[in-house]
């Protein structure tokens, strides 16, 4: 094997002459002078267009490479300037580096995951980078994956939810395909502007293909949705509703509880009454012999507190039903609830009968927002990995790596190892 075919494979380059290799004693690395190929050369760093040369720039430029081994590598070459139409004056592109990066593709790519699989000090120690410049990296990956392939394209069904990153009420709002399960789309805030910003970015062609937006009952989230995606109909996520029962039937648990502690003095009931609390709460099939016992003394002891149970409960059967099923039976639920005289359902019933159109939808379509939930959820587990970010933007960059299908190959193993050379 030639000595350039032999480096360019060491070094993991392409379309690449590799003119001498030498070990510097000082920097304690392997420093490679590197050229482009002759149809590589004088092309935009920005749209790899062939291009009139400028100047000589700023002389020899080095790149930090994969370790060989124990031993720090660079790559080192010209960076001349190109005159661009579109860009003006501009660094050439180098088919080893993304533009503006101080480290090849290889390297950035491994680092990039690594830092969704490993600690902050992991990735440190491993790559001997800081952990502001892994931000940096994460953020160039990110942006040379969506401008090869916009996440935005072909979106039909989307959901919409908002989580805090940060405490003094710092949000992001997320936005996911249903379809892929991929995020696609991130911005710190969660208000109807920034909620906008993501409509301008689909642009009004690819908004009106939308079929389904699914969200909680956030009124800025709605009324952004009517505006903006006039073919879409608004799902509303299950899970809240079912919370919104929840919290009623606890707003009645502590009124009860309170009367016998205050107006009849009667200690020993209002303790019992506490202690119901998560009997009246879980699921029926999750209720451990005990607290089935203290839902039966519940229902002999106060019916009012035993009848806002049933009502939970009902409402979350037509949440479990779906479909023409539970739409009559949450129908059923509306007129009982309303007559209830029980103050925190009749507000229920009145709140459901606001939102009542997205919550058929999303029993019709049987769409949820536990996607959306679940990706909040790996979110959340990055926030303690982003560790030192001080942007929401290397966060987002994080994100989209880890859940959005941006994520790079580790370098080098499209070829798989020969089964007889792992053998032990």
């Amino acid at each position: 094997m030639q000595f350039s075919k032999l480096w360019q494979q060491l070094l993991g380059v392409e379309r690449t002459v590799v003119d001498r290799v030498v070990f510097d004693e000082d920097l304690g690395a392997v420093v490679a002078s590197v050229r482009p190929r002759k149809g590589a050369t004088r092309r935009c760093g920005l749209c790899s267009r062939r291009c009139p040369r400028y100047d000589p720039g700023e002389g020899r430029r080095r790149w930090r490479t994969l370790d060989l081994g124990v031993v720090p590598a660079y790559l080192e070459a010209d960076a001349p300037r190109v005159t661009c139409p579109e860009h003006g004056v501009v660094v050439v592109a180098f088919p080893w580096a993304r533009h503006r990066g101080r480290h090849t593709t290889n390297f950035e790519d491994q680092v990039a995951w690594l830092a969704t699989r490993c600690c902050r000090s992991a990735v440190e120690e491993l790559m001997r980078v800081a952990w502001r410049t892994v931000g940096a990296i994460v953020a160039r990956v990110v942006a040379d994956a969506h401008g090869r392939c916009d996440p935005l394209d072909g979106l039909r069904r989307i959901g919409i939810d908002e989580i805090a990153y940060k405490k003094g009420h710092r949000y992001l709002i997320v936005i996911v395909d249903h379809d892929s399960g991929a995020l696609i789309w991130a911005a710190p805030g969660r208000d109807k502007a920034t909620l906008g910003r993501f409509f301008d970015a689909l642009g009004e062609s690819r908004a009106a293909k939308l079929t389904e937006v699914s969200a909680d009952g956030a009124e800025w989230i709605a009324t952004v949705v009517a505006s903006r995606c006039v073919n879409a109909r608004l799902a509303m996520d299950a899970f809240h509703v079912v919370a919104w029962a929840t919290d009623a039937l606890d707003e009645v648990r502590r009124d009860v509880w309170n009367q016998a502690r205050r107006d009849g003095g009667d200690k020993a009931l209002a303790e019992r009454l506490k202690g119901c609390r998560y009997a009246l709460w879980k699921n029926p099939e999750n209720l451990t012999g005990r607290q089935k016992g203290k839902l039966h003394w519940v229902a002999h002891t106060n019916r009012q507190l035993y009848r806002a149970y049933l009502l939970k409960e009902e409402l979350r059967l037509a949440i479990r039903l779906k479909g023409d099923d539970g739409i009559a039976l949450m129908a059923h639920w509306l007129n009982w609830a309303s007559h209830s005289q029980i103050p925190a359902f009749v507000e229920l019933a009145r709140k459901i009968r606001r939102h009542r159109t997205p919550i058929e939808q999303a029993l019709r379509s049987k769409t949820s927002n536990a996607l959306v939930e679940s990706t909040n959820t790996k979110i959340r587990v990055l926030t303690r990995v982003a560790f030192g970010f001080r942007s929401p933007d290397a966060l987002i960059a994080m994100a989209m790596l880890a859940v959005g299908g941006v994520c790079p190959d580790l370098p080098g193993r499209a070829t798989p190892i020969p089964p007889e050379l792992t053998a032990a």
